[in-house]
């Protein structure tokens, strides 16, 4: 053959030249790709014997639970917990269809509530036993509810009651088991099934579910034999209650009907176990994954108080409770079980602490004070320094409205008390009986928040000192006392939306027609133009003198063409107006009148023309406004004045510097959103308070009449994106004193920062000096 000409070698080298980077790089890819159908092949070749002799191998428990295969391969029970990739596939013939995602990841995950109680009562003791029940446990448990076979039964404050319409016990198990099904079946991992004469330690049942597995079908109570029936065969005693698991449930359904047609029985209790043994092959057992379900048989004219056996005090379920007394006795002997046990843990827990912190780096130096609680808060700079409120037991120099003195009264001196009287005991216990202290004055007191570790005190106590002998003395001694902050619980709230309408009201005066364009600028951009579900409407309030010139004159006729603008630029939208004669422009009269031109389940935000409107706060409007719940009262960010922040320069950046640029008015309830329901209602009730004193309404703004006037929540939290420029606001002298005072405080703190306040000082001071 003929070798490549010269040419040819050429380009060859070239191209070499130029691939040798990249070579790695395919090398890399092509021996992964290689390996990996290698691997697959070996997976798939060796796989399928030993899984399908696994499979045959295993079988079911009686009580539920499959076991792993004998090779030490996970059973069939565990494919659950097995990851897989489910692929993604769309059938190109089907039109397709956007995915609606939920508002919680909770509920797109298919997360279930852990416990579901049921409780079975009587028409003799709906009223007693199901009462003490209630008082008892009910709060314990995050869903409780009580069942019985009465018609139209009355029923008892705080409870919720499912009647059936038969006193059968056969037919109210069956209803029962139906219902729970029907209703909570698809919300519930556990369902916890008791009588009314049953007392239950609703933490240690709470406790037995978080330690059994979901995955199996689960039929746990005091497991007793069937008179006359097979050996091995146990139903759960209703007497002491008994724990069914979801899968059981549902696969238990289905026969309800055959079971009620087929199995006879006087007990509803052996009549379900019977069933569930007949149909699903499961029989009740006592234990389970290492967990024990402890009882307790009560006999006649048993003293809770006196009961010492192991057996009692480890018990989950106690039954017969003969009469409500009873029932609060054990819950009372029980309450100090449990506390006792939990004392007894925080003193091994601290023992255990101070044995290791000698082992760490900072020795036993590094031992904080209580044992076991967070370490004090250390400030990194002087404005971050926690300050000491001083107290006595009538006074407090500390007070909420900025006076130097005001009376202890209310939670305070409740809380003073409280900690007096568990110093005290704290001494005695620690040097009784040689000596016993009883209070005779506190001479100082001290008291600060800790956000890190809870309340701290510091008590100076004068003392009497008594010895075993009778000899008494007098002494002064300093204590401090800790109280804890507690665990952190998550209040469960009514569900809202955030498609939600909000109709903004923005009350206008003479003296705000400067700033109107600007608020309708922000208007149209933020909400208009993003199609934001927010309607708008304008209060013109005219004075007296005004408004007998509006035929010549009119002083908002500037803002109507802005209004006529906006209309034309978006036909969809209408921006109504309502015109109001007064010289008080009284916040409540001014809602009164947009309150009756509006439904009732309208959601306000009563708005001010320096706010600028933005999505972001909306959407905070709507989830913190909840109907019949909650109302919100935003505290806006105001801008410092620019000419004493910057004297003549030009801002560093657009953006707001919290912390040099302006501050959170809180003096200001210019800005609210409630329903208009809520309004209403707390409204009819200051109406009746102030019997037709019309008067009284100018002293007062929204915020006073849900305060004073409604049981409603009032969230009041700073707002980050409610940021308004500075304006020196005009004060109305004709206000009361309170609110014209609110008003001139928040112009006088909304002029600039101390720093800057005390530089434009210091530059004025120097120029008079030259």
């Amino acid at each position: 053959g003929r070798s490549p000409g010269p040419d040819a070698a050429m380009r060859l080298a070239a191209l070499l030249a130029a691939l040798r980077p990249v070579l790695p790089l395919v090398l890399g890819l092509s021996l992964g790709c290689s390996l990996s159908l290698l691997r697959a092949s070996w997976s798939q070749s060796g796989a399928e014997e030993p899984c399908l002799a696994a499979a045959g191998r295993s079988g079911a428990l009686a009580g539920g639970a499959h076991p792993e295969a004998a090779d030490g391969r996970p059973g069939p029970a565990h494919e659950d917990f097995r990851p897989r990739i489910v692929p993604y596939y769309r059938d190109p013939n089907k039109p397709y269809k956007k995915v609606l995602r939920t508002r919680y990841i909770q509920t797109e995950l298919g997360f279930h509530e852990r416990l579901f109680v049921a409780v079975l009562t009587s028409k003799a003791t709906l009223n007693t036993l199901a009462v003490a029940v209630n008082k008892t446990v009910a709060h314990h448990f995050p869903r409780l509810l009580y069942f019985t076979g009465l018609r139209s039964a009355k029923v008892p404050h705080g409870m919720v009651l499912v009647a059936h319409g038969d006193e059968r016990p056969i037919w109210l198990m069956y209803e029962t088991v139906h219902y729970i099904h029907q209703h909570f079946g698809s919300d519930y991992d556990w369902f916890y099934i008791m009588q009314d004469d049953t007392y239950a330690q609703a933490e240690q049942v709470k406790a037995l579910v978080t330690h059994l597995s979901i995955n199996q079908d689960v039929y746990l109570g005091r497991a007793e034999e069937f008179i006359g029936g097979d050996e091995q065969a146990r139903y759960c005693h209703g007497g002491f209650g008994y724990l069914m698991s979801r899968s059981l449930l549902l696969k238990l359904h289905p026969h309800l009907d055959s079971c009620r047609n087929e199995i006879l029985s006087v007990r509803p209790d052996e009549w379900l176990g019977r069933c569930i043994i007949d149909f699903l092959g499961i029989t009740c057992v006592s234990q389970l994954q290492g967990q024990h379900y402890h009882t307790y048989e009560l006999a006649k004219n048993t003293e809770p108080e006196k009961e010492e056996e192991e057996e009692f005090q480890a018990a989950l379920a106690v039954h017969p409770v003969s009469d409500m007394t009873l029932m609060y006795r054990l819950h009372k002997h029980f309450s100090r079980i449990q506390l006792n046990r939990a004392y007894q843990e925080i003193q091994d827990l601290q023992m255990q602490i101070r044995n290791l912190t000698s082992l760490t780096p900072a020795g036993e130096a590094g031992l904080t004070w209580p044992v076991g609680i967070n370490a004090p808060f250390i400030p990194k700079s002087r404005f971050e320094v926690i300050s000491w409120d001083y107290f006595t037991e009538q006074h407090l120099f500390s007070c909420p409205d900025g006076s130097p003195k005001c009376k202890l009264s209310g939670a305070s001196k409740a809380d003073v008390s409280e900690i007096i009287e568990s110093a005290l005991e704290q001494l005695n216990s620690r040097y009784q009986p040689l000596l016993r202290f009883s209070k005779r004055q506190l001479l100082n007191g001290y008291r600060r928040f800790d956000p890190t570790r809870g309340m701290e005190y510091t008590l100076d106590l004068l003392l009497e000192a008594v010895t075993q002998k009778g000899h008494s003395h007098v002494l002064a001694k300093r204590v401090s006392l800790v109280r804890p902050l507690s665990k952190v619980e998550i209040i469960p709230m009514p569900y809202v939306t955030e498609a939600t309408r909000v109709q903004l009201v923005l009350p206008l005066t003479v003296q705000d027609l400067d700033f109107v364009a600007n608020f309708l600028d922000m208007f149209a951009m933020n909400t208009l133009d993003t199609h934001d579900n927010a309607l708008l409407t304008l209060l013109f309030i005219y004075h007296p003198y005004d408004a007998q010139r509006v035929s010549q004159v009119d002083v908002f006729a500037g803002v109507k063409a802005m209004v006529g603008e906006l209309e034309k630029r978006y036909a969809e939208v209408k921006i109504p107006w309502i015109s109001v004669k007064t010289e008080v422009p009284s916040q409540v009269k001014l809602m009164d009148i947009v309150s009756k031109k509006h439904p009732v389940d309208t959601l306000f935000f009563l708005a001010s023309v320096w706010t600028e409107i933005n999505m972001e706060f909306l959407n905070r409007c709507r989830m913190n406004t909840i109907s019949n719940w909650q109302v919100f009262f935003p505290v806006h960010f105001q801008e410092f004045n620019p000419a004493l922040v910057y004297r003549g320069e030009q801002a560093a950046s657009s953006s707001t510097d919290f912390l040099r640029d302006g501050h959170f008015d809180r003096h200001s309830f210019a800005e609210a959103c409630f329903y208009n329901s809520d309004y209403m209602t707390a409204r009819t009730k200051l109406a009746a308070d102030i019997l037709d004193r019309d008067e009284v309404l100018e002293s007062m703004e929204v915020f006073d009449v849900f305060l004073h006037y409604s049981g409603l929540h009032l969230f009041r939290a700073v707002e980050p994106g409610l940021v308004q420029k500075y304006s020196l606001r005009s004060c109305n002298p004709r206000l009361s004193e309170e609110l014209y005072h609110r008003c001139v405080l928040s112009n006088l703190e909304g002029l600039a920062s101390r720093s800057h306040l005390a530089m434009a000082l210091f530059e004025q001071e120097q120029a008079n000096s030259t």
